[in-house]
């Protein structure tokens, strides 16, 4: 199969001074975008919302060292099923290329959410394609700079809502909305704030096809992963060549009237009659404009289809096939182990160290003392308070808090002893036992007698 081409200094057709206007189609694709982009767009900005017992349903908190994912409150210990779960994502990607493209860039990537959000905010603003294309080579009037404040305005605010639901993630939204209301966010939100909102506005607003092109390493690393069989938004050439408008037409003229609505409609501003390219991500608009020119024309659609090199060529083309089965596994079991690990998660995490200034302290002929640190950690919203108790070779006494209070106490070292009489052993074994709602921990530690 060939290289998809990379062009470094790529300039769309139709554009003034690097600049192009995107032009809104319908079609059955853009439906199916919507009908995957808009449920994604919901669950972004309502899970933020949501709460389980007055609790954040989804929530990475760094203050209280926990992840809640779905009502389910994960240590930093747990973060193993983070790594699976991005695993199983990059084999999904892996599978989707190797089966249709860049369809995930065109149809579910937030770059590219985003990017159709602004740009339907800008034909809301400024009118449709061609209008804001004729405005840019008119001189500036007061209506067309109203338009333009008020497109820019559209956009910082959407930017600001995109932001502020992001770090709703990270601390509660309603503390955030609270402290704003009051006036006492401190700079560090503030500022964490403005930069996402600022690189929202940038990336969606501004830059747009460029990160699509040279910063997504997606476009870079697709050409690992397509085969001739895969399929991907295509020009039928056979189909479509020569070129010619209805005036030129004649009996060896192709199905292409050249009209140049595919380029017209694509965000990333390509030709795809040219081939193949990097910047394409299959986002089918093209395929709904060419569509709809055939139909006017009484002419089977299909001229631009998802379609793969072989099937272009009149050959045939399975559609699995070993590398793309592989992927397919690797990701069912990537997916299978994070569903296993949730599971076993950690409810109750607990750390015993023994005091490092004395192995131990004899108080008198009889008894012998060792004192340790120990910090209990509770992720489960049932366990409020953990009973501590001590088991071992020997009648052993504990002294220190026998019940940790999490509310308080949580992720704190508390100091203990543990002492012990007529003790034999040099050295047993000495067993922590931590009882809590969601279950028991035990913890095996050292009690030395003597100095070994």
């Amino acid at each position: 199969m060939e290289k998809i081409p990379v062009v470094q200094d790529y300039t769309p057709p139709f554009a003034r001074d690097g600049k192009f206007h995107v032009r809104l189609t319908e079609g059955r694709f853009q439906n199916l975008r919507r009908l995957t982009s808009w449920p994604m767009l919901a669950l972004f900005f309502g899970l933020v919302w949501v709460q389980v017992d007055g609790e954040p349903w989804l929530m990475f908190s760094f203050a209280q060292r926990k992840l809640i994912l779905f009502g389910n409150a994960l240590s930093w210990h747990d973060l193993p099923l983070l790594a699976g779960v991005m695993i199983a994502g990059a084999f999904l990607l892996f599978f989707l290329a190797v089966a249709w493209g860049r369809v995930w860039c065109g149809f579910a990537c937030p770059q590219s959410i985003w990017t159709w959000l602004f740009i339907r905010i800008e034909d809301f603003a400024e009118g449709k394609a061609n209008k804001r294309a004729r405005a840019d080579g008119e001189s500036l009037s007061s209506i067309l700079l109203l338009r333009r404040v008020a497109k820019h305005l559209l956009w910082i605010g959407l930017a600001t809502l995109t932001a502020l639901t992001f770090t709703g993630y990270f601390m509660p939204i309603r503390d955030i909305l609270a402290a704003a209301t009051e006036l006492e966010l401190s700079a560090a939100i503030i500022g964490w704030i403005v930069i996402m909102a600022g690189l929202t506005y940038a990336n969606a607003g501004l830059v747009r096809e460029k990160i699509c092109l040279h910063a997504c390493p997606y476009s870079r690393f697709q050409g690992v992963m397509f085969d001739q069989h895969t399929r991907t938004v295509s020009y039928d050439a056979r189909r479509g060549e020569p070129r010619a408008n209805k005036r030129n037409a004649d009996t060896n003229s192709g199905d292409c009237v050249d009209c140049g609505l595919c380029v017209q409609v694509c965000p990333t501003g390509i030709d795809i009659r040219d081939g193949l390219q990097a910047a394409c991500i299959d986002c089918a608009a093209c395929i709904d404009a060419c569509d709809t020119v055939m139909e006017k024309l009484n002419r089977s659609k299909g001229l631009i289809r998802f379609a793969s090199e072989s099937q272009l060529k009149g050959q045939p083309s399975p559609f699995l096939r070993y590398r793309l089965a592989g992927y397919g596994a690797v990701m069912i079991a990537a997916c299978s182990a994070v569903v296993y690990g949730f599971t076993d998660i950690t409810s109750l995490l607990v750390e015993v160290r023994r005091d490092r200034n004395a192995l131990f302290t004899q108080l008198d002929e009889h008894t012998v003392c060792n004192n340790y640190r120990i910090k209990v950690e509770g992720f489960a919203d049932a366990d409020e308070s953990v009973a501590v108790s001590v088991t071992g070779e020997g009648e052993f006494q504990l002294f220190g808090p026998a019940l940790i209070d999490l509310s308080e106490n949580n992720s704190t070292w508390l100091p203990y002893r543990v002492c012990a009489q007529n003790m034999e052993q040099s050295r047993s074994v000495l067993t922590f036992q931590f009882r809590g709602e969601a279950g028991v921990v035990s913890k095996d530690s050292t009690f030395l007698a003597e100095s070994i």
